[in-house]
C-alpha cells in the first residue's frame, strides 16, 4: 500500500509544483493548510499523512520562515517532534537564510526548485513506496550451454516464494526461450520485456511488480514470443533498480555472453552463481565465462553439477568426472554447493510442476539450503512478502 506524502505550504504556485511532482512519482499527497507552520495543531491533526508518520514531509519555505520569525533559534512547530524525512522546499538558491531555516525545522535537506525537480521526484517516489532494505539479488549464469542455469534460477525463485519472501524472477537472456514457458505461464497476462525496452530513469517498483505475470506466488519478467528486442543498459538499470527497491528476493537468469545490459545486471547483483557440470570441457568453457563475469561481479561462486542417480543408476555423466571441490578450485571460485543432476525435471514441467517444486528432489534441497544460508548469513535483502 502506497504511503501518503505530507505537504505544508501556503504558496499556491509551490503547492501546484509539489502536487505535480507527487503525481509524476505516482504518490498520494495531503496538504496541511495553516501558515505559519506552528499554527498547525499536529496533536489534533487527523489527516491520512501526519507529521510523525508520513514517510516524507515537504515544507515550503514560506511556512518555515513565518514559523521562525527572525530565523534565529526556536520556532519548532508546536506539537511536532523532530524527525527524519523532512525537506525544506525553496526557490532561491542565492538566499543564505534558507539553509538556516532548514536547520531550524530540523530538515534533513534543503531542495531548491526547479533545478532539483528530478531528484525530488525520485525521493517522493521512494518514500511513497515505503522502501526498506533492498532485495537480495542473485544472478545465475551457465558455465556452458545446457548446464541448467535457467532451471536453477526458476527453482531458486519458486523456493524463495514458498518461504514467504516477496520474489521477482527476471529473465536476462532474450535467446533462452522465456522463463514464463519453463514455469508454465506463457499465456498468463502481464507485461514482458519489450514493454520496458525503452525505459530510462526511474521505474516505479510497485508499478513494475503489479504489471508482471504472477506465477507460483512470484512475479516474472520474461520475453514474449515476438522478434528479439534489444535491451539497453539504461533499461536494465531502471527495471532491476525498481525490482530491488521492493525488497525480498530478486533472481536474474543471465546469458553467458557479455553486453551492456548484462554488465549492468551484474553490477547490481549481490551474488552470482556459475553453474558448471563436473567435467573437464565444461570447466574449460566456464573459465572464460568466469573471467569476463568477474570483471564486473566480485562475488561469483560455483554451483557444480555432479552425476545423480535414479534407481541405482547414474542419471548423467558427460565425461571424466571431477568432484565439486576440484571444479571450484580449477575455476578459482568459492563453492556455493553441489547440485546433482535430477531425472524427471522435464516431465514435471510438462505436467505443470515448476523446477524446485519436488520437495524431495536434489534441486529443491539445494535451493532450500542455499536460501537458509543466504537469508540468514548477513547478505542484504530478505523482506517478507506483503
Amino acid at each position: 500500500m502506497a504511503e501518503t506524502i505530507l505537504i505544508v505550504t501556503e504558496d499556491e504556485q509551490l503547492l501546484d509544483d509539489l502536487l505535480r511532482l507527487c503525481a509524476a512519482a505516482g504518490a498520494e499527497a495531503e496538504v496541511a493548510h495553516g501558515a505559519p507552520l506552528e499554527r498547525v495543531d499536529w496533536a489534533q491533526w487527523s489527516g491520512a499523512a501526519s507529521w510523525e508518520h508520513s514517510p516524507l514531509v515537504l515544507v515550503g519555505d514560506d511556512c518555515a520562515g513565518a514559523s521562525l520569525g527572525t530565523g534565529r533559534g526556536g520556532g519548532w512547530p508546536s506539537g511536532a517532534q523532530r524527525r527524519a524525512g523532512v525537506l525544506l522546499i525553496g526557490r532561491d538558491l542565492d538566499d543564505p537564510g534558507v539553509w538556516e531555516r532548514g536547520a531550524g525545522i530540523g530538515a534533513e535537506g534543503v531542495v531548491v526548485l526547479p533545478d532539483a525537480e528530478p531528484w525530488l521526484t525520485g525521493r517522493i517516489a521512494d518514500a511513497a513506496e515505503g522502501l526498506g532494505a533492498p532485495a537480495l539479488t542473485v544472478g545465475v549464469i551457465g558455465g556452458r550451454g545446457g548446464a541448467g542455469a535457467s532451471t536453477l534460477a526458476c527453482a531458486l525463485a519458486v523456493t524463495a516464494a514458498g518461504l514467504g519472501r516477496r520474489t521477482m524472477l527476471i529473465d536476462g537472456d532474450p535467446l533462452g526461450g522465456g522463463l514464463d514457458v519453463l514455469l508454465g505461464g506463457e499465456r498468463t497476462e502481464g507485461l514482458r520485456w519489450p514493454a520496458f525496452a525503452e525505459s530510462r530513469g526511474r521505474v516505479g517498483g510497485v508499478a513494475l511488480e503489479e504489471s508482471l505475470p504472477r506465477l507460483h506466488d512470484l512475479s516474472v519478467l520474461s520475453w514474449d514470443r515476438g522478434d528479439s528486442v534489444l535491451i539497453s543498459g539504461d533499461a536494465m538499470r531502471s527495471v532491476l533498480g525498481a525490482a530491488r527497491r521492493r525488497g525480498g528476493v530478486v533472481v536474474v537468469d543471465l546469458p553467458r555472453r557479455m553486453d551492456e545490459a548484462v554488465a549492468e545486471a551484474l553490477a547490481q547483483l549481490d551474488l552470482g552463481l556459475l553453474v558448471v557440470p563436473a567435467e573437464l570441457r565444461a570447466v574449460a568453457a566456464a573459465h572464460r565465462v568466469a573471467a569476463s563475469t568477474r570483471m564486473v561481479l566480485r562475488d561469483l561462486r560455483a554451483v557444480v553439477r555432479t552425476p545423480g542417480s535414479q534407481g541405482g543408476r547414474r542419471v548423467r555423466d558427460d565425461g571424466p568426472g571431477l568432484d565439486e571441490y576440484e571444479v571450484a578450485g580449477l575455476l578459482g571460485l568459492s563453492l556455493a554447493g553441489e547440485l546433482p543432476w535430477e531425472a524427471g525435471l522435464l516431465e514435471a514441467v510438462e505436467q505443470g510442476r515448476p523446477p524446485g517444486s519436488e520437495e524431495g528432489g536434489a534441486l529443491a534441497r539445494f535451493c532450500r539450503e542455499f536460501w537458509d544460508r543466504s537469508l540468514t548469513g548477513g547478505l542484504p535483502g530478505g523482506g517478507v512478502a506483503a
